[in-house]
């Protein structure tokens, strides 16, 4: 008798088995091309060119010096977002849209320490895209950057949310705070453009390379920019709270911080007390060591920076100090930066 075995084969294309495996496969390789096909469709339109003209010409082309940049319109009115680095010292500002047609713009503010900017074209009927919420964001998340690399307008890369809550430095020495990573790959060129989510919402505006690695570039969260924006388009500018102080980051005795029950390891050692005119500080002392800002615990410059927004400019705050390694709490009144 003979006995019947039963074998079962791995996937051959040339036998026709697993073939509904590769149409699974098709489909799913379908499917993210259609999302950033989607995406890209409805942010491109408002994706700008900016070229900031320095207007000192090049000694050997007799051409005005520069450079370029992108950005995004925000609005039918002629708003465009972008960063500050991108628009800093320009004599004049030419911008080129989706269209082809060019325009002059003018700034309306920039804030250095978020590396963001708002320009102005003027017209009717500019297509414009709208912020989402990069709180939302998740590590692995699908993200696409548009923007001008090298002067090639319109182009696209996308990848994935690398990391969330990253910090890094603006040009004016700043700490900007809540910094995505990516690796949608970026070039010189693609600064003040869009990072854009399945959806079609701009999440961030991308802003930074690491020239010596590959596969690592930031963006400032739509969290930040949106506030930033609203703030520059209303007022004119990010109003910030200065005390008057300069110090520097130190870290503590392990006796120090037990003693007086720290929740931190560092403090701000204040090495200086500058008179500023309306600003109360006059109950520091310098050697004071702050450790905390109306009862959240600071433990460096970067960290106070972050406290000290608007909302407190003429208030009264509770600042946390060490005098002589003994925990107290002085009262200041800030002033506008």
């Amino acid at each position: 008798m003979k006995r019947i075995i039963n074998i079962n084969y791995p996937d051959d294309p040339q036998l026709g088995i697993g073939s509904d495996d590769q149409s699974s496969n098709e489909d799913i390789l379908d499917a993210y091309s259609k999302t950033v096909i989607s995406a890209t469709g409805k942010v491109s339109p408002s994706v700008v060119h900016i070229f900031n003209k320095q207007l000192e010409n090049n000694k050997q082309t007799n051409a005005p010096q520069g450079g370029a940049g992108s950005g995004f319109l925000i609005s039918s009115e002629g708003f465009i977002v972008t960063n500050s680095h991108v628009v800093n010292g320009a004599k004049e500002l030419e911008v080129n849209i989706s269209d082809g047609t060019s325009y002059m713009a003018e700034v309306k503010g920039d804030d250095p320490s978020t590396d963001i900017a708002v320009i102005r074209i003027y017209g009717k009927n500019f297509p414009n895209t709208r912020f989402g919420d990069s709180k939302k964001l998740n590590v692995g998340q699908l993200v696409i950057a548009i923007g001008n690399p090298f002067g090639f307008q319109y182009t696209v890369t996308a990848g994935v949310v690398s990391a969330l809550g990253r910090s890094m430095r603006s040009y004016s020495g700043r700490l900007i705070d809540n910094i995505i990573q990516t690796d949608a790959a970026l070039n010189p060129g693609n600064s003040g453009g869009p990072l854009v989510n399945a959806a079609g919402e701009v999440v961030g505006i991308n802003t930074a390379i690491i020239m010596w690695a590959q596969g690592i570039y930031f963006a400032v969260g739509s969290s930040t920019a949106e506030y930033v924006v609203g703030k520059i388009i209303t007022e004119g500018r990010v109003r910030r709270a200065l005390l008057g102080i300069a110090g520097q980051t130190i870290m503590l005795p392990q006796r120090v911080i037990n003693y007086n029950h720290l929740k931190i390891d560092r403090g701000i050692l204040v090495q200086q007390i500058i008179p500023t005119e309306h600003a109360d500080n006059s109950n520091f002392n310098r050697g004071d060591v702050i450790v905390g800002f109306n009862n959240i615990p600071v433990g460096s410059v970067d960290e106070l920076y972050l406290q000290l927004n608007d909302y407190y400019i003429g208030k009264k705050v509770e600042i946390d100090i060490l005098r002589k390694g003994i925990k107290k709490s002085i009262d200041a009144v800030p002033v506008e930066a």
